[in-house]
């Protein structure tokens, strides 16, 4: 959630936000009531409270006329306390309530709309002419079944409908992805995790993922635990209810984990193949930084992904994503788009968000201040980045096929494919 102090000292900045995320501006009134609400019901608590401890003073000293009216009178004064004590959680919990459905206020420069409103910031690579090189490309299904690389008949036969195999080469290819981008995140000064792919509801709200997505999220009812889209979760949840040490600088963090989703909402979109699925592998990237150092971070994260897809040789564009397609963590986001042939169009391979203070100040994550910038504590930024996932096999396999049906293995890959350079057609 964003800070109150920024509510009540910029509600204008707040309304434009939401303004340019296409989402209702009346909640800051809202919440602004609601702590005016609250600030006043805690006011008159805490002078109760004050005339019931004098009281329970004197008559603990002897020093009331009639100790009979006096004891009368604190009895009354503690339903008093007890009642604006109440009044005190109720308008605690309104703001609260309020305050979860409020996004994270964009930084400025995002551009205002939707998912097509996106601004795009460059274009890296030139597609292939296919045409000029005298064949058809073939789609990444096609292609995953002739290499006998996927299996979506046998995938949806043992659990439904968006789950497939990879089989053989298919699933080394993935696993070569996967060390790629920890070889690279390692050289980067990235402490490597492994995490929980199942997290408790305080670290997935406190991520942002139980807002306006909870319809995407795997719940286990019977354990009280959510399994995880993305390892975003559980390594925000890392320093959870930490005072963090960042003398020495952002702490920097990537985990390769096994990701779920509903994908409630898509139907009808990409059912074929492996590009939208229940289940994938994904490495991700998480920092944790100064809220000063925030955007630099995020301009870091962005040439580390740019790194992998130039190792990858895929031809890409970086888009700033549009306010509206943010979700609600995020105060900016870059997605680097890769060509996808045989649908004419780019697709998104990474993603890399500032969350600002948004999930620390959910999480309780602060940094202690040294002295000489005023002591005491305060809540930090945190910043994450896709490297990869299991969908790259797609551009993988379309961007590098080959005439004869083979399909190229870029040189960034080959050392984690035990030197393999290329994929060829079962016979």
């Amino acid at each position: 959630m964003i800070d109150i102090k920024l509510v009540r000292e910029e509600p204008d900045r707040v309304r434009a936000s939401q303004v340019a995320r296409g989402e209702d501006p009346g909640i800051v009134d809202a919440i602004l009531a609601a702590d005016a609400w609250r600030r006043e019901s805690l006011r008159q608590f805490e002078e109760k409270r004050a005339i019931q401890k004098a009281n329970s003073t004197l008559i603990a000293r002897g020093q009331v006329e009639d100790k009979a009216i006096a004891l009368a009178q604190a009895k009354e004064l503690a339903t008093e306390v007890k009642d604006l004590q109440r009044a005190v959680e109720r308008a605690d919990a309104e703001q609260a309530g309020l305050a979860r459905r409020l996004g994270n206020v964009i930084i400025d420069g995002v551009p205002a709309g939707g998912e097509e409103d996106f601004r795009v910031l460059e274009t890296v690579g030139v597609p292939r002419d296919f045409a000029a090189e005298g064949f058809e490309p073939l789609d990444h299904v096609a292609l995953g079944e002739a290499l006998d690389l996927i299996d979506i008949e046998r995938g949806s036969r043992v659990a439904g409908s968006r789950f497939y195999y990879l089989k053989g080469d298919g699933a080394r290819l993935e696993t070569a992805i996967m060390m790629l981008c920890q070889q690279i995140a390692w050289e980067e000064g990235h402490t490597a995790l492994a995490v929980p792919n199942l997290v408790k509801e305080q670290t997935m709200a406190g991520a942002g993922f139980l807002d306006s997505h909870a319809d995407e999220v795997y719940y286990l009812p019977a354990d009280e635990l959510y399994l995880t889209g993305t390892s975003e979760v559980a390594l925000a949840g890392y320093h959870l209810g930490e005072i963090i040490d960042l003398s020495g600088g952002p702490l920097r963090y990537t985990a390769t984990s096994t990701c779920y989703r509903r994908e409630a909402g898509s139907h009808g979109k990409d059912t074929r193949g492996i590009f939208r699925t229940h289940q994938f592998q994904k490495t991700e990237m998480f920092v944790y930084c100064a809220p000063e150092e925030a955007e630099a971070e995020h301009e870091r994260l962005l040439r580390i992904e740019r790194r992998i897809l130039d190792a990858a040789e895929i031809p890409y564009r970086v888009i700033d994503v549009a306010a509206g397609d943010l979700g609600g963590p995020a105060a900016r986001k870059f997605d680097c788009e890769g060509w996808v042939p045989t649908q004419q169009r780019y697709r998104e391979l990474t993603s890399t968000s500032n969350c600002t203070t948004f999930q620390a100040r959910r999480l309780g994550i602060r940094e202690r201040l040294a002295a000489d910038a005023g002591g005491g504590t305060r809540v930090v930024a945190t910043l994450n980045g896709t490297m990869a996932t299991t969908r790259w096999i797609v551009s993988q396999l379309e961007n590098h096929q080959q005439a004869d049906g083979s399909v190229r293995i870029p040189m960034a890959l080959q050392p984690f494919m035990g030197g393999q350079h290329e994929l060829k057609p079962v016979r």
